[in-house]
């Protein structure tokens, strides 16, 4: 049996997760949890290990009355008892609830309307190719295929259908690996004009698009060289290694620039010299390495792009020739 305090947690759970999914959701007398209603559809929800009431809530139909109208309900079975199989019911077990939990957050924190599979028998949450994410993103699910081929990459957290809902929209998912060039900079030196001191010390990492050169701030140290999905695209870069260091060099010089203002007075007169100090190029290093940032990329009405490491709906493509979402 599911214990009492238990069951209340699921059941609140299950509340949460059907509001996200624009359910309009109340209580009903036991042995059943809850009722969920959206635009005619009728859906109960039982939380429960115990096998007699689950078999018993599996063959039984159960309907609707509303206006005078007869809706026929749907059934929902969330229990952690993994031997137990329905018919007709959507069952949901561990991963599931995982899943769809961590789902109903994030359709929460982005306004989005949650997407549910309510399809009759043990459903199986797929994961997202590589691993499960933190967030719920992702569900669990059985391992991907790999291709055989192993590249420097961020790790792909962000399963093809939680892609799809974050996307908004419906249509065909490809998983593509977009090449970067992490670059690990520091600077150092300084120079003093007169009384005054400007130090020039930098240390961090940057990230440019090989393909549109546009930048990103990653965090290197999570990447991982492992093979990757079988039937993912890897796109080729456009932009060489030594024009993305040369970028990265220029910026950080800009950045490091600085002009001083020295107040001098003469006599009577009280005038300003300025001058700009620029750190000098013999005192930065930058370190290289081509990395793979993930992303799925929804091919509907229109196309719309999903960081598969962050779950980010990206607001500008990471590829040429993509339109804008």
């Amino acid at each position: 049996m599911m214990e009492h305090d238990m069951r209340e947690k699921a059941k609140n759970a299950m509340r949460l997760i059907l509001e996200a999914a624009r359910f309009e959701v109340e209580e009903v007398d036991e042995p059943l949890d809850l009722s969920a209603v959206r635009d005619g559809d009728c859906l109960l929800v039982l939380c429960s290990n115990d096998a007699e009431l689950i078999g018993q809530f599996d063959k039984t139909n159960y309907s609707l009355m509303v206006d005078d109208h007869e809706m026929t309900c749907k059934k929902l079975l969330f229990t952690l008892e993994k031997d137990i199989v329905t018919e007709n019911c959507t069952q949901w077990g561990i991963d599931e609830f995982v899943q769809y939990a961590g789902e109903a957050v994030l359709a929460d924190i982005v306004a989005r309307e949650l997407t549910l599979d309510l399809t009759p028998g043990k459903a199986r949450a797929k994961k997202g190719a590589g691993s499960t994410s933190s967030s719920g993103e992702g569900g669990a699910a059985e391992e991907p295929d790999q291709s055989g081929i192993s590249l420097l990459h961020f790790p792909v957290k962000l399963s093809e259908q939680a892609a799809i809902r974050t996307a908004g929209i419906q249509g065909a998912a490809k998983l593509r690996f977009i090449p970067y060039y992490l670059i690990h900079y520091a600077s150092s030196g300084e120079q003093v004009y007169k009384d005054r001191r400007v130090p020039f010390d930098a240390d961090g990492w940057g990230a440019i698009n090989a393909i549109n050169g546009i930048k990103l701030d990653l965090d290197g140290t999570k990447v991982e060289d492992s093979e990757i999905p079988a039937n993912a695209e890897v796109s080729d870069a456009h932009i060489t290694k030594e024009e993305a260091n040369e970028r990265m060099v220029t910026e950080l010089i800009e950045r490091l620039t600085q002009k001083v203002r020295i107040k001098q007075e003469k006599g009577d007169a009280i005038f300003y010299e300025e001058k700009t100090l620029k750190p000098d190029r013999k005192n930065i290093t930058v370190d290289t390495k081509q990395v793979y940032i993930p992303v799925w990329q929804i091919r509907g009405k229109k196309i719309v792009e999903v960081n598969a490491f962050t779950g980010e709906l990206l607001s500008e493509p990471m590829d040429e020739g993509v339109e804008v979402f």
